[in-house]
């Protein structure tokens, strides 16, 4: 475990997607599926997307849930086994980075060029 620890706080790791872009589940059980990123987290490399990676989780009885009882949850996915929606075509595309006349630097759909952030 030592190793692993050391592995994610060495590595700077950036996301190509980030929170409330709409991705497609492209490996995995769930592939096809499309659905709308609700957290990123970099240092594991991992993504939580809406409806996909479904899980049971036994919960016990506590104040917000007085019942107690099985519950269904998004469980995390790698974030090489998603891919970015092209917010024209509808389809999977590549994100590629462009700095704009204003010094900005922004994500770019490779496939239709359209800007995303």
């Amino acid at each position: 475990m030592p190793r692993l620890k050391k592995i994610l706080e060495s590595h700077n790791n950036k996301l190509h997607v980030k929170k409330d872009d709409t991705v497609i589940v492209i490996s995995g059980k769930d592939k096809g599926k499309k659905g709308r990123v609700i957290a990123a987290y970099p240092r594991e490399n991992r993504v939580l997307v809406e409806g996909v990676n479904m899980v049971k989780k036994h919960q016990k009885p506590s104040q917000l849930n007085p019942q107690g009882g099985i519950i269904e949850k998004e469980a995390p996915i790698h974030v090489s086994n998603v891919m970015h929606v092209d917010p024209k075509s509808g389809k999977v595309t590549r994100i590629g980075y462009k700095v704009l006349d204003n010094g900005k630097k922004v994500r770019v759909a490779k496939k239709s060029g359209e800007v995303i952030d």
